[in-house]
């Protein structure tokens, strides 16, 4: 393997201007949401953003331009888009408050363990594929969610009410499923965390 593929791509890269590009577009998001009557086209842009969230990390594999930015960067700006995504649709009375705090305390969990594992020196941890499902089904619930209520509490159409039961389906699903892979990644962070110190000679 080169050392392009292994080292510092620098800050100027696609996969950083894809980042960047998808946290530009998170005030939009916000303006449409609670600024104009336009409720479905901020929905369809939240769905956008949660759909493409992958799209930077392919990039930066595919062209071999990882960087220490987009390391520091595509998680940040995942996690930021996910909170101020479920507090908005929640402040706009998309979902029941409660729902969307137990997501919330589900990410916050992640990002606290996250930062404590990589204070600590462990290892990378590769993401299980129930995560994904469960953060693909989180983000596809909350723009439906969003899709099926109307401004100013305009009554419902008959699709919405069909479309929003089968969001509280999934979004049960995803929310119970996303809490569950959390302990999934107790055996997965401790062996980091001890490949991590061994490699750096810490007993």
């Amino acid at each position: 393997m080169g050392n392009e593929a292994v080292g510092d791509a620098g800050w100027l890269t696609w996969p950083n201007v894809v980042t960047l590009v998808r946290l530009a577009l998170l005030p939009m998001f916000l303006w449409l949401l609670f600024s104009t009557d336009h409720r479905a086209i901020a929905a369809w842009l939240l769905g956008f953003l949660g759909a493409t969230d992958w799209i930077d990390g392919y990039l930066a594999r595919r062209l071999h331009q990882v960087s220490d930015v987009g390391k520091i960067l595509d998680p940040v700006a995942d996690r930021l888009l996910v909170m101020v995504g479920l507090l908005a649709v929640a402040g706009a009375s998309g979902v029941p408050w409660w729902f969307a705090l137990c997501t919330l305390a589900r990410e916050i969990v992640v990002s606290a363990l996250t930062l404590l594992l990589a204070a600590l020196g462990a290892a990378r941890i590769d993401v299980l594929w129930w995560g994904k499902v469960s953060t693909f089904a989180l983000m596809t619930t909350f723009p439906l969610f969003l899709l099926t209520t109307n401004p100013h509490h305009a009554a419902l159409a008959s699709w919405q009410h069909l479309v929003r039961d089968a969001c509280w389906a999934l979004g049960i699903l995803g929310l119970s499923l996303s809490w569950l892979v959390l302990f999934g990644y107790v055996r997965p962070g401790l062996a980091a965390l001890r490949a991590g110190r061994q490699g750096r000679g810490i007993l």
